[in-house]
């Protein structure tokens, strides 16, 4: 990165939410209770469909990954996030923007391809339900979840390598709560175009075509269950996809209204209010979604906590 007659950046500054010290607090109050209940939530669905023998099956496998995704997706912002609402020094060096660059590229990216696995195993179960252990082998779902990890980094490394690379000579005010494409894409201070026309083509694969692979999954979906006689299986069949439709529709929507609408109708606010939803709500969301609107996972959530507390128990009163 070569600047003639300026310093080259360093480090940014991201302005976040607000200046007001006091709403600077309340907000860190409220994502820091968020955070906890997202790591609460997800970690223990990692652990229940870990250790609950009813649920190893692929959908739950698939569930497991989902939430382990989330935790990272949000390790990665959240905690710099908080930090910055209760500090002074509202800064990142060059290659910490980077860093959080390329990972939130990559854990994007892996979720949607994830999501995308998540639809075929419904499509599976419901539209070839005889035959359903046999294609959703072990192996195959092992495949599927390395695939939709893995995708996450080709699109992560040419994404944050090209844009690192770009000359930032003047400004170094990031007008976000963390190191995203578009804001950070303003600082750069020559022509943009190649790499804006690169980052499109990017965006429509990694979002559009796994959300491709979901539409064409649900339209198989829904058309085999209207054609169920019984109205009992098609509430049964539609029940055991209503959480991941509710997942894909928030991830999607609040991702498209951020990357698929035109520069003109976005605000530098309107955008952090958006980003907010997919980093610090949805992944909140999620598990309860998946613990509410499902009966086994429910079961299994009170098997795995009265098992722990009789562990505890045991553990305090050997002689019981």
């Amino acid at each position: 990165m070569i600047c003639e007659n300026h310093t080259a950046v360093t480090e940014f500054i991201l302005l976040g939410f607000t200046n007001n010290s006091e709403m600077q607090f309340a907000l860190f109050v409220l994502f820091l209770a968020i955070y906890s209940v997202t790591l609460l939530g997800n970690f223990l669905i990692v652990t229940v469909t870990s250790v609950d023998p009813a649920l190893q099956t692929p959908m739950y496998f698939f569930l497991r990954n989902l939430s382990l995704l989330e935790v990272c997706f949000t390790l990665v912002m959240v905690p710099k996030m908080l930090v910055d609402l209760v500090s002074s020094r509202k800064t990142i060096s060059f290659v910490g923007c980077g860093t959080q660059m390329y990972f939130f590229f990559f854990f994007g990216s892996s979720e949607c391809f994830l999501l995308s696995m998540m639809a075929y195993d419904r499509f599976v179960a419901i539209c070839n339900p005889l035959r359903y252990s046999t294609i959703m082998n072990r192996s195959l779902c092992l495949w599927m979840v390395i695939g939709s990890w893995m995708s996450g980094v080709p699109v992560s490394m040419l994404q944050t390598a090209w844009m690192m690379a770009l000359p930032f000579c003047g400004p170094n005010a990031v007008e976000h709560f963390f190191c995203d494409g578009p804001p950070v894409l303003k600082l750069v201070t020559e022509d943009t175009t190649m790499y804006e026309m690169q980052a499109l083509a990017s965006t429509l694969l990694f979002i559009m075509f796994p959300f491709s692979l979901i539409l064409v999954s649900y339209t198989r979906i829904i058309i085999t269950i209207l054609k169920m006689p019984s109205a009992t299986g098609r509430q049964k069949a539609f029940s055991t996809c209503s959480s991941h439709l509710i997942v894909v529709s928030l991830f999607y929507g609040t991702a498209s209204l951020t990357y698929l609408r035109p520069k003109s109708g976005q605000s530098p606010e309107s955008k952090k209010l958006v980003s907010l939803s997919y980093t610090v709500i949805t992944p909140m969301l999620n598990p309860i979604i998946y613990s509410l609107r499902n009966n086994e996972m429910k079961g299994a959530v009170k098997r795995t906590i009265t098992r722990s507390l009789e562990e505890v128990r045991c553990a305090l009163n050997p002689t019981l």
